[in-house]
């Protein structure tokens, strides 16, 4: 009994080490949106202000535009995002059950090497079509960075779900697309939930695409906290702001589906990450 208490309060502690960064920086970011600059600038640091400045973040929307870069953010993501599991979610099906490794590693070269390696071709084919400065570059570049995520989770989840049901629904006279829309999809939807997560963060939160590829009108949100830095003055304050603004849209949207996340990640549903 002991030696379980002793453990728990280890991995306790543990846990604590690895997140505890993570959490004072999300803080220290959530004090400096809420003080004014001569707070911000302060030494000693002050953490708590006396008075909130609740204006930096109408600054951030008043002046910056940020409702349009908003929508152009929620536009490439959840376009970005749809299509890869559209494309990802069949072909992790096929790739598990076809076990297909040549296709699967494929995959993983694709997942791992970086997308800047895509960026320079691609940018010289949109500018060819003319297509630079417009939203649709944007969301095909993204499928680079989701379709791979979107397969290789899939893969892995889809290799822990039993094949007997599938091989039952065959027999009873179901075709392959109604065995996989009717049998594989219901029983892979904690893992769905893990690909459709994985896909907005690393969509959302991506820079590069949108600084080459976007035009003023078409950036999105990080660009958009990006462009707020000057040579001449760093506003901390509606910059924080800026901050979490971009990030809380993810945040709330892991804190509403992290029982499904839990789920699919003990389900092997992140198989060879």
């Amino acid at each position: 009994m002991k030696s379980r208490l002793l453990n728990r309060i280890g991995l306790l502690f543990l846990a604590f080490v690895v997140v505890s960064p993570a959490i004072l920086f999300f803080l220290w970011m959530l004090s400096l949106s809420l003080k004014f600059e001569i707070d911000n600038g302060a030494y000693p640091p002050i953490f708590i202000p006396e008075r909130f400045a609740w204006s930096n973040y109408a600054q951030v929307f008043r002046e910056n535009n940020f409702l349009l870069y908003l929508w152009n953010s929620i536009l490439v993501t959840g376009t970005a995002t749809a299509l890869a599991l559209l494309i990802g979610v069949p072909a992790g099906y096929g790739i598990a059950r076809l076990k297909a490794e040549k296709a699967a590693v494929v995959v993983m070269i694709a997942r791992m090497t970086p997308g800047l390696s895509y960026l320079i071709p691609l940018y010289l084919l949109f500018q060819w079509v003319g297509l630079v400065g417009t939203i649709w570059p944007q969301i095909i570049i993204h499928l680079v960075v989701t379709v791979p995520i979107v397969v290789w989770v899939m893969i892995g989840y889809f290799e822990t779900t039993p094949i007997e049901l599938e091989e039952a629904a065959s027999i009873d006279g179901a075709s392959a697309w109604q065995v996989f829309s009717m049998v594989a999809l219901p029983i892979a939807r904690p893992g769905i939930v893990v690909a459709l997560i994985l896909a907005v963060i690393f969509s959302w939160n991506n820079f590069v695409f949108g600084v080459v590829l976007a035009s003023r009108e078409t950036r999105t949100l990080p660009v958009a906290v990006y462009n707020m830095l000057s040579y001449e003055q760093v506003s901390w304050g509606p910059l924080a702001a800026a901050a979490l603004v971009v990030t809380l849209p993810v945040l709330v949207l892991t804190m509403l589906a992290q029982r499904q996340i839990v789920a699919g990640l003990t389900a092997g549903a992140v198989k060879g990450g």
